[in-house]
Parts: structure tokens; C-alpha cells; sequence
């Protein structure tokens, strides 16, 4: 194994592994504070993080206002209140060591807000601003602003080739790095391209060398390429390390960091990893961001996909094919569909999914009652925790705060299931995990397969950054 070595980044000498950010109470001040004080950059994330009472304990984040508007400047100060608290957590276990950096998905509700918001409570605090989930164009104007380095998150050299031209050349002093985000294999959502075949994936090198190629006519040699997505031991990518046509390259760890005596992630959650077998991660798209994403495979995204299988096209009027009269809703009122998905749609009612629920594409999907009053309730209390949200038709545009279209119920509500999964405790805590959004990545079955997990072992942050520094 060749030897891994410091990498400058962010004005001083650190470790080239990155802790990965993972939103809503994944990657807290704990972890991220161990991964920095261990020699490398910890990530706290700012999206809706936790914020705690005077006793310490987890404040829950409930939504009073009577309308989205409302409930939107709720979500917003407890994303700031609660990035500020990680950061001020982080900061105290790195005790001056690695780096501190706190990350953002750019579609988050008022993500310019809440970053400022949290840069202002936490000054001195927060090193670097990582940042992906679209295109962050002003990423480097809070930088400046602020006075920290900032990290776009790209999938793709065209990607920063854009970010560059607009904004990022004024400002190259402070960009810290680059994170290719490997759209394939990372957890979480996932840069995608229309172009790009999402079963098809394509080998990281290339693309992350085609990335160095354009940030060196740049003159951006010297700074790193952080590789995220994919990544579980550096022998892996030892013909990586020190290869003059990457330059400096540094890693990032998103799925290992969540089986470590700090994570924050239910025992339950834990447990699961440790169960997962090769194909039991998903890449899907049901998210309301519109992106892919990649989950565990559990009865949640079960249930999501069939939603999408139980779908019929359907006409206002008898139009060619469309010639079978359907009611919908309580008061049936009439749409058309073919003779054949008719008779689909009678089959589905036979299994008790008698509720039709209208789609934007001009399609209805079949639910059990009970599960089209939960997709109504939710669409109904959303907090406006995207910019915009195809769950509930929010967008944070004013004057309508509306997307546009109607709410689609083929997706769900991403706030809600991630702060369930996050927060899963007691005896049904694996049940409720069953039933919520599981991010991961590709690798995560490989907790089951890697020696250094056997019997349920659960290391610390420093007993995980040893072992990735041998290579394994």
C-alpha cells in the first residue's frame, strides 16, 4: 500500500479523508468533531439539524403555523439554530485539530438563509462550506463574505466548467476543493444527467480525470479533487494516490462513518447495516427534489414503487383508445381509460386499492384509504423544506409559493421520513426504519462482508480512520 500523505486544503495540512455530509441529524457535531480531531475534515450538516433544551435533550422540530409560509420560517430557524449547535459541538471535540466543515444541499428550503444564518451564530467555527443538490452558483460569494473555503459538489467537469465561468474564477483564492460526487454510486441524491443511464454506471477515473484537466486550464493544479461515492478501503484506489494526472486527490466517506460509536443513527438503523446484501441499496427516483437517490431497499420504497406500478393514463373525455368510462373520487366524477387498464384498475380495487389519486402527468394511481389520507395529510402540513417539492407542489418563489403543478402523489414527504428514520427509537424502532427513508450508498452491504465488522463490531471514528489509513 503506498503510503497516504497530508494534502493542503483549506489553508493548512489535514488527513486526505473527508467525512461525508448527510442531512437531517445524520452527520451531527459529535461525529464530525472525532473525524477532525482524528487528522481529517468532519462534516456537520445544517440540514435540520438538531438543537437542544437546556437539559440537553433533542429539541423536536413541530410546525404550529396555519400555513406553509408559516411553518417555512419555522423549519428555517431550527435549521439554523440546529447547525449552529453542531458546529458549536464539533469545534469543542476537534479541540484546534483537522478541519470543521459544514454542508448544504443548494435546493434546501431558504438554504441561503439558513448558511448564512448558521455562518453568522458560528463564527470561527465552520472552516469550509460544502455544497451540491443543483448549482451553487453563490456558494462562493458566501465564502467570501464569511471568509471561509467553500467545496462545490459536482458529478461531472461540465458541471464545474459552469459554476467556474459564472462565478467561482473571481473568487479561486478561497475554493478549497472540488467534490466529485460519483452519480452512481454515492448515497443520498445523486447527480444524474438526463444522458447518463442510471444502470449503467461509468468508472469514476476518467471523469474525475477529465475534472483535473479542466481545473489545471484553470490553474487550479494544486487544488484537490475530494472523490466521494464508491469509496470503503484505499487499496481500492491506490493507483489514485499520487497519480500526476489527478494531482491531489482526497477521499470522502459518507456510508462507513454511520456504523461508529458516534454516529448519531438509531441502533436499529446500526443493526440493519450490518444485515444488507449486495443489490439491497436502490437507486430510485420517487424523490420530490425531482433527482435520484439511493436508499436502502425496505417497504418504504416497496410501497413507493407500487404506487407507480398500480398507474393507468386517463382523458376528461372519449379520445381513441380512452373509451371506458371511470369515477373518481367520492363524487365519481368521470375520466376515461382504455377497456384493458380497466380491467387493471378492477383488479386493484379487488386488493383494496380503491382510492384513484390524480397525478401532474394526467395519470391516477391506486392507494389503500388509508394510505391516501397520509399522502393528503402530509401534502397538507408541508413546511417548505425544498425550494421546491413535486410532493406538495411548494416552491419558495413568491407570490404564489407554487411550482406550478398539481401535488404529486407518486412521491412522498422527505422531511417527514427522514427525521423518522433519524429519530427511530424503542421496540418498533426497526419497524419504523422499515417504513422510512434509508439513505446509503452502493457499498453499504459491505459492512457484512468486511472482517473488520465481525461479530457486530462497531468501531470509534479514530479505530475507523486507522483502519482506512492501512488501506483496509
Amino acid at each position: 500500500m503506498k503510503a497516504i500523505n497530508a494534502v493542503r486544503m483549506g489553508g493548512v495540512d489535514v488527513l486526505p479523508l473527508v467525512e461525508g455530509g448527510k442531512g437531517v441529524s445524520v452527520s451531527t457535531g459529535v461525529s464530525a468533531g472525532a473525524w477532525a480531531a482524528a487528522g481529517g475534515a468532519g462534516t456537520v450538516s445544517i440540514v435540520n439539524a438538531d438543537s437542544y433544551d437546556a437539559a440537553g435533550n433533542p429539541v423536536p422540530q413541530i410546525y404550529h403555523g396555519r400555513t406553509r409560509r408559516d411553518r417555512h420560517e419555522e423549519l428555517v430557524d431550527y435549521a439554523i439554530r440546529g447547525g449552529i449547535a453542531q458546529a458549536q459541538i464539533a469545534h469543542d471535540i476537534a479541540g484546534g485539530r483537522g478541519r470543521i466543515h459544514a454542508n448544504i444541499l443548494w435546493e434546501m428550503g431558504s438554504a441561503e438563509r439558513v448558511i448564512r444564518g448558521v455562518l453568522d451564530g458560528a463564527k470561527g467555527l465552520i472552516q469550509g462550506v460544502t455544497c451540491g443538490a443543483g448549482m451553487p452558483y453563490r456558494l462562493s460569494d458566501i465564502a467570501v463574505e464569511y471568509g471561509v473555503y467553500y467545496y462545490p459538489i459536482v458529478s461531472s467537469a461540465r458541471a464545474f466548467n459552469a459554476l467556474w465561468k459564472r462565478a467561482y474564477s473571481k473568487t479561486s483564492d478561497l475554493l478549497g476543493g472540488v467534490v466529485y460526487e460519483d452519480p452512481w454510486r454515492a448515497g443520498g441524491h445523486n447527480g444524474l444527467s438526463n444522458t447518463e443511464n442510471p444502470l449503467q454506471p461509468e468508472d469514476p477515473y476518467p471523469r474525475v480525470a477529465a475534472l483535473r484537466k479542466l481545473m489545471r486550464s484553470f490553474g487550479l493544479d494544486e487544488t484537490p479533487i475530494i472523490m466521494a461515492g464508491g469509496v470503503w478501503c484505499l487499496e481500492e484506489w491506490e493507483d489514485w494516490i499520487g497519480n500526476p494526472e489527478l494531482g491531489p486527490i482526497v477521499f470522502q466517506f459518507g456510508t462507513r462513518p454511520l456504523l461508529t460509536q458516534e454516529s448519531p443513527i438509531p441502533q436499529a438503523w446500526k443493526d440493519r447495516l450490518l444485515t444488507l446484501k449486495k443489490g439491497d441499496v436502490y437507486l430510485n427516483r420517487f424523490s420530490p427534489t425531482g433527482f435520484y437517490s439511493s436508499a436502502v431497499n425496505n417497504s418504504f420504497l416497496q410501497e413507493l414503487r407500487g404506487r407507480s406500478e398500480r398507474q393507468v393514463a386517463f382523458s376528461p373525455e372519449a379520445l381513441g383508445a380512452h373509451t371506458a368510462s371511470y369515477g373518481v373520487g367520492a363524487r365519481k366524477r368521470e375520466v376515461f381509460v382504455t377497456e384493458e387498464d380497466l380491467q387493471r384498475i378492477h383488479g386493484w380495487e379487488a386488493q383494496g386499492f380503491t382510492e384513484a389519486m390524480r397525478t401532474p402527468d394526467s395519470t391516477l394511481i391506486f392507494v389503500t384509504p388509508d394510505r391516501a389520507r397520509e399522502i393528503i395529510a402530509d401534502q397538507v402540513a408541508c413546511m417548505g423544506c425544498l425550494s421546491e417539492c413535486k410532493f406538495s407542489n411548494w416552491s419558495q418563489r413568491a407570490p404564489d409559493y407554487s411550482n406550478g403543478h398539481k401535488a404529486d402523489p407518486r412521491s412522498f414527504c422527505i422531511q417527514k421520513t427522514l427525521q423518522a428514520a433519524a429519530h427511530a427509537s424503542g421496540p418498533d424502532a426497526a419497524d419504523v426504519l422499515d417504513h422510512n427513508l434509508m439513505f446509503g450508498g452502493t457499498n453499504a452491504w459491505r459492512f457484512a462482508t468486511d472482517p473488520f465488522y465481525a461479530n457486530g463490531f462497531v468501531p470509534t471514528v479514530a479505530q475507523l480512520i486507522e483502519r482506512i489509513m492501512s488501506g483496509r
